[in-house]
């Protein structure tokens, strides 16, 4: 019984070795480290990368030890997008993750057939990625989606809200920028509903933004009720998003829809997603993706819209935001 014993024990022992050195874990196995391209168009919206590696840092990817990021900031910059994510594709990275609209429509096209998943993050899907569904977008792409059309027509009630009088409202645009088609086509229902006058500036530079500025301060009188700043990349850059704030401030035009950062020269109010809590929604999908499960098969995700309030520049103007809306708002500043 004794010598059976041993026997049994010495058989265990040597099952366990054998186990441990197939896998590896005995013996000092590597642990998987995973690269993660990032590419973007504006330096202000690495917020959501950092919320992006946050989420990641929760997951379990720490960076350094099982993570790297290769951070690419190419500002309005076409070309430098492209070059960016065929450095990805050369350099076969485990995940590209692309915010906003157009580094994420130049990742999917340079990336088909590759075999490189790709996952957005306040993107406008809407005519400039062809998914098969938001439950299943197909092919190696999945994501955060921006909701611009619901936004824009959200953007045009507040400032009704705020300034029930509205008439003439302003905005300019790139014609060239992948969001921009689809949210003119809803704006321009939006603004027809409400029997509204929609001035349009198309530009694409911001000396064009300050040419278009002047022509109407020119004209004597500037007449106009409002400017929206639409989500497309030209007014919501920071440079041509506080020419058009210092030009409403001077002539005291209430001006809303862009990024939080435009509170801070006197925008009235930015409704959109949170740029943190957008990144940690996208990193859940980037665990999903390195557990092995396809980025096609994995639902876009649609995230909650907060209300940044400027009651300060409101009061300024004359203007009223009401205790309801008030009470809609994540931050008030007063």
């Amino acid at each position: 019984m004794h010598k059976k014993m041993k026997f049994f024990i010495n058989s265990l022992l040597l099952i366990t070795v054998v186990v441990c050195i197939s896998l590896s874990s005995c013996s000092g196995r590597k642990e998987k480290v995973y690269h993660v391209g990032i590419v973007t168009d504006y330096s202000p919206f690495m917020i959501i990368a950092d919320g992006f590696k946050s989420g990641m840092v929760e997951l379990g990817y720490i960076e350094g030890k099982n993570i790297t990021y290769d951070i690419q900031i190419k500002h309005l910059d076409p070309e430098g997008q492209k070059i960016a994510v065929e450095k990805f594709i050369k350099d076969k990275v485990d995940l590209i993750f692309t915010f906003p609209t157009e580094a994420s429509v130049i990742a999917y096209k340079l990336t088909q057939g590759t075999g490189i998943p790709v996952l957005f993050a306040m993107c406008g899907v809407e005519g400039n990625i062809p998914i098969e569904s938001v439950r299943y977008p197909g092919g190696n792409i999945t994501g955060v989606r921006f909701p611009g059309p619901d936004n824009v027509v959200k953007h045009l009630e507040l400032i009704l809200e705020i300034k029930p009088k509205t008439k003439r409202i302003w905005a300019t645009y790139n014609p060239n920028y992948p969001n921009t088609v689809v949210m003119l086509d809803v704006l321009r229902k939006a603004v027809s509903s409400y029997d509204l006058e929609l001035l349009e500036a198309p530009n694409q530079t911001i000396e064009e933004v300050e040419a278009d500025l002047q022509q109407l301060e020119e004209l004597g009188k500037v007449n106009i009720d409002a400017i929206l700043l639409i989500p497309e990349g030209l007014s919501q850059s920071p440079e041509v998003s506080k020419v058009i704030i210092e030009f409403a401030n001077k002539h005291n035009i209430p001006v809303g829809g862009g990024i939080p950062f435009t509170l801070d020269w006197g925008a009235i109010f930015c409704f959109l997603p949170d740029e943190a809590e957008t990144g940690k929604l996208a990193a859940l999908s980037a665990h999903k993706i390195f557990t092995g499960i396809p980025a096609g098969t994995i639902p876009l995700v649609t995230p909650e819209n907060h209300l940044w309030l400027n009651y300060k520049a409101t009061q300024a103007l004359g203007l009223t935001a009401d205790e309801g809306l008030l009470r809609q708002a994540k931050e008030i500043i007063r």
